[in-house]
């Protein structure tokens, strides 16, 4: 049921008596793992965003030093993928499901007497609707630290493996993700089916883009007909091994900040 998250950092084998004893809750670091279950192209899972979650969290958590507290939720499988359901096989909560489970969660963990939630997601169409969860979380309960966090932009090597092309257009099932699944769920990669598959009909000297400052809204469907954006062709497991290693690694210093983290607060006003 853990793997692979170690046993002894896995939060549902503690018991209501081990929550209630323990030391200093208010810095324990507790981490949501959050993907989707949605299309990765002909050659991907469908499990893909929540099978990199969780594969990060667990390594980072097998390397994390013992003295700093953490413990890993179970994952949340499904998330907001509405981009994505032209293609079947596709589960998609709304916006506002999703908004309400990450809220109820939180609120739980809040009662327990935690004060450090992370969410660790790996799908990229859903971040906006964390930070909403988050900020309101905060602002209801003010020493409640919410941290809604997405996996790949905790320091990594991957940018020096892609091409400058996988870098700014490969943005779903392409080479890096690919690579990833080679690395945790090689079984599960049907590599044969592999495609290469970048968006046309972009505008061109626009400061328009698919996402960056200035984003357009955009289905899969409008992009890719295999549901692959990038080049799934040149992954391989050695990148993905790579990938993993130090995204592993840059997860370790996220969640050693974050037990240390205090939340800022404003010097008074002089008389």
């Amino acid at each position: 049921m853990h793997h692979p998250i170690p046993p002894e950092r896995y939060f549902p084998y503690l018991t209501w008596k081990d929550v209630e004893a323990m030391p200093d809750k208010e810095s324990v670091v507790i981490l949501q793992p959050m993907g989707a279950i949605e299309q990765h192209g002909p050659h991907l899972p469908l499990a893909v965003d929540s099978a990199i979650a969780v594969s990060v969290i667990g390594q980072a958590l097998e390397q994390l030093e013992a003295e700093v507290p953490a413990y890993a939720l179970p994952p949340l499988y499904y998330g907001k993928s509405n981009e994505h359901w032209h293609f079947p096989g596709t589960i998609t909560l709304s916006a506002q499901t999703l908004l309400a489970v990450l809220t109820e969660v939180a609120e739980s963990i809040y009662r327990a007497g935690f004060r450090r939630l992370v969410f660790v997601n790996a799908h990229g169409g859903q971040p906006q609707v964390l930070e909403i969860a988050a900020r309101d979380l905060h602002q209801r309960y003010t020493d409640f630290m919410v941290f809604p966090l997405f996996v790949w932009r905790a320091p990594h090597c991957a940018g020096d493996l892609l091409s400058d092309r996988e870098k700014e257009l490969g943005i779903h099932a392409g080479d890096a993700e690919t690579s990833v699944m080679l690395s945790i769920l090689p079984e599960q990669v049907r590599f044969e089916k592999a495609v290469k598959a970048y968006p046309e009909g972009l505008p061109d000297h626009s400061l328009l883009s698919m996402e960056g400052a200035l984003p357009f809204a955009w289905t899969t469907r409008d992009l890719s007909q295999s549901g692959v954006i990038g080049d799934a062709t040149v992954a391989t497991r050695e990148k993905g091994d790579r990938i993993m290693a130090s995204i592993a690694q840059g997860w370790v210093e996220v969640i050693r900040d974050i037990h240390r983290f205090q939340q800022p607060q404003p010097k008074s006003l002089e008389p």
